[in-house]
């Protein structure tokens, strides 16, 4: 089945009789047992829900998983995540990382007494420099929230060896219409489904996808004690959202290739961070081992005011946090998504008040590139 095919038929729901194309919102709490001892197969909808378990179906083999969990938000699969680990563990994380997952790893893994190590995870050498012998994962985000770098993922995993060190990757940005980690080796793929898979910015989703079996159960009994489970009604949004998945995610990317283009034209833009761009140093990694470039771009104004001007000035683009829906969003890292990471890590990171994020949607290309025209004057 071709991957956009799979978007829409992939958990194809046959249990029900009615003939209903959309999957059925079981909005309930509980479930009665037809007698002593028997069950559905469903008891409490923290534990499972059928339209929960549809969501989650689908998310698995889109990824080519062998299992997924679906959460409330992406930090609430992330935090879940990180109850695999114990204290003393090491993780090995990309430096360039959204700034919630920053702020979850410094904050709440520090107090848990998990040890995060920050690395240029698109440098296979400096993934290898940090690994230690107390090393159980290396958490990639690729490509990074915000300055757009790439890691070969297959590169990591052949790193990694026959150690016990868990690969996880964060695949929100492509999504797994245009990239599949578990293919090139990957054993936890996260969403924050909220972005793409939804697509639309009206529910919050987050999911864990696994490579086997016995990982799936183990996240999925994790996700049952500790709660964070998503509801019935914005898993049938997350799923009625991957549904246009392939349609949106190739008309952002059109459009996004476009107004890369035009930015790296304007005299008032310095620097355009775009994977897609042939000259982008990911280019070639990124055709190998993935099928798109997605639609997420960072570029820096010359000045601070030429910034804020964009910000204030836009029409059609909306100065708002997230990314991934149908309208085309614009933000500014420094005082939005990574306001609570430490300055001088920020400075390091290329992270200043010239750097602005561009979630590309699908509206008209040249609207897009007329709103950003006029915005900076």
């Amino acid at each position: 089945m071709k991957h956009d095919t799979a978007c829409i038929h992939a958990a194809r729901d046959k249990s029900h009789g009615t003939g209903a194309v959309a999957v059925p919102i079981y909005q309930t709490a509980t479930f009665a047992h037809p007698g002593f001892g028997q069950s559905t197969g469903y008891d409490y909808s923290r534990s499972q829900n059928p339209t929960v378990e549809h969501a989650e179906k689908l998310l698995a083999r889109l990824e080519g998983g062998a299992g997924a969990s679906a959460f409330a938000s992406g930090m609430a699969a992330i935090a879940t995540l990180m109850e695999l680990f114990a204290p003393g563990d090491e993780i090995v994380s990309t430096d360039d990382l959204y700034g919630g997952s920053i702020r979850f790893f410094n904050n709440i893994s520090a107090k848990n007494g998990v040890i995060i190590h920050y690395a240029d995870t698109s440098v296979p050498n400096a993934v290898e420099s940090a690994i230690t012998e107390k090393t159980r994962a290396i958490f990639i985000e690729t490509p990074t929230n915000p300055m757009m770098k790439v890691a070969d993922v297959a590169g990591i995993k052949e790193i990694i060896g026959k150690r016990n060190i868990l690969l996880i990757v964060d695949n929100t940005f492509l999504s797994p219409y245009f990239f599949n980690p578990i293919a090139l080796g990957a054993d936890i793929v996260v969403h924050s489904a909220t972005k793409y898979l939804a697509g639309h910015n009206d529910t919050l989703a987050g999911f864990l996808v696994s490579k086997t079996e016995k990982m799936a159960e183990t996240l999925h009994n994790l996700k049952k004690a500790i709660g964070g489970m998503l509801s019935p009604f914005d898993a049938f949004l997350v799923t009625r959202g991957i549904k246009t998945l392939a349609v949106r995610m190739e008309k952002s990317q059109q459009n996004a290739l476009a107004v890369a283009q035009w930015l790296r034209k304007q005299p008032k833009i310095t620097d355009v961070y775009y994977v897609g761009l042939p000259d982008h140093p990911a280019y070639e990694l990124s055709v190998r081992q993935s099928r798109g470039f997605g639609s997420m771009i960072s570029f820096r104004a010359d000045n601070e005011d030429t910034a804020k001007s964009i910000l204030n000035n836009t029409q059609l683009i909306l100065f708002a946090e997230s990314l991934g829906g149908v309208e085309t969003l614009i933000t500014h890292p420094l005082t939005q998504t990574h306001a609570e990471v430490p300055e001088g890590e920020r400075e390091a990171r290329g992270i200043d008040g010239r750097l602005l994020r561009l979630s590309v949607g699908i509206e008209a290309a040249e609207d897009i590139i007329g709103d950003l025209e006029r915005a900076m004057g």
